[in-house]
């Protein structure tokens, strides 16, 4: 036994007896008595409360983990504004957040289509948030952070995208309240751990611009689709001529998806915090207004919804929203050839 002991400390290299975290980067792999992916039954230089703590950092996930290494007990650390303000929302990472304004037209839900339109109005609404959220889960992975798609937000399947709040019970209200002609509400919120960023400032901009530069792909394709349906009438139940077509039920829920992603393009590009278009913003500007600008963000959904109810600045939103889709058009029409 005293052999064993002793043949164990002369294999265990210095730095093993002389620092905790030398002990902790070997669990994971090869350790000091040659095993792999076996943690040393005990030693001196590896008190047991880190042990606990490097179990804890890596419970579930079977590798070190990759965000910050937590401070030795003792040290001193003063939060920043954004660390306060996103410790005081329950010390979740930064969210990349999806809200949306529809107008719904009231004389599309008194004619014929009724709950029916409705449904399907929704259900590819909560789609195109769906690929909005994914798009930032995917490009958050591809600048280095992985939170999204460990959470298995890396999907195209709405349902882990939505939230009981913003995407059922507010819409459902609003929708209620307005009878039917007003829908605000959202995805849920896509995770963002900044620091695993590889340039945290930037990348956290490319990430909040490929939300809504989903919808603006998605403008097109569902106008592809609108004009293919209403000059073909492939589809049950089509009127006679095109015309007429426009007012069938499957060309107007494709208009209405159309309308929802050019909202979405636009509205989420408004520089107010937490829209996409903040983060845009706040790499650009000085690094002493970052923190100060992105607090505004516990009341930025409020702020955007009083602006929305502002009228010329909800017109100035309609006008780009008529530019974008007159944009499409003509990339899907190649200039009004068909």
């Amino acid at each position: 036994m005293e052999l064993e002991q002793g043949t164990e400390a002369a294999r265990s290299p210095p730095n093993l007896r002389r620092s905790v975290p030398a002990a902790v980067a070997l669990w994971p792999g090869k350790t000091a008595l040659g095993r792999h992916n076996q943690r040393p039954r005990s030693h001196p230089a590896v008190p047991r409360a880190a042990r606990a703590a490097y179990d804890d950092q890596t419970r579930g996930t079977g590798t070190r983990a990759r965000g910050p290494r937590a401070p030795l007990r003792g040290t001193a650390i003063t939060p920043s504004t954004l660390d306060r303000l996103r410790l005081a929302l329950g010390g979740a990472p930064i969210a990349i957040a999806a809200p949306v304004v529809v107008p719904v037209a009231p004389a599309l839900l008194d004619g014929q289509f009724g709950v029916l339109y409705i449904v399907l109005s929704l259900a590819l609404l909560v789609l195109s948030l769906g690929i909005h959220e994914a798009a930032h889960a995917w490009t958050a992975l591809k600048c280095g952070d992985p939170t999204a798609r460990d959470l298995g937000r890396l999907t195209l399947n709405p349902i882990p995208h939505i939230d009981l709040w913003w995407t059922i019970l507010i819409p459902g209200m609003f929708l209620y309240v307005s009878n039917g002609a007003f829908l605000f509400g959202g995805a849920k919120p896509v995770p963002v751990d900044f620091h695993r960023l590889k340039n945290p400032w930037r990348d956290m901009s490319i990430v909040a611009i490929a939300g809504p530069l989903s919808n603006l792909i998605l403008v097109g394709v569902f106008f592809a689709l609108w004009k293919f349906f209403v000059e073909t009438g492939y589809y049950n139940g089509s009127s006679e001529s095109a015309s007429l077509r426009r007012s069938d039920l499957l060309p107007s829920v494709l208009n209405t998806a159309i309308f929802a992603n050019a909202i979405l393009f636009v509205f989420n590009l408004i520089p107010v915090p937490p829209l996409d278009g903040s983060r845009i913003l706040t790499w650009l500007m000085p690094s002493s207004l970052r923190e100060s600008y992105n607090a505004v963000g516990v009341f930025g959904l409020i702020i955007v919804f009083l602006l929305m109810r502002w009228e010329p600045f909800r017109d100035q939103v309609y006008r780009l929203m008529s530019i974008v889709i007159s944009g499409a058009e003509q990339v899907v029409t190649l200039g009004g050839l068909w």
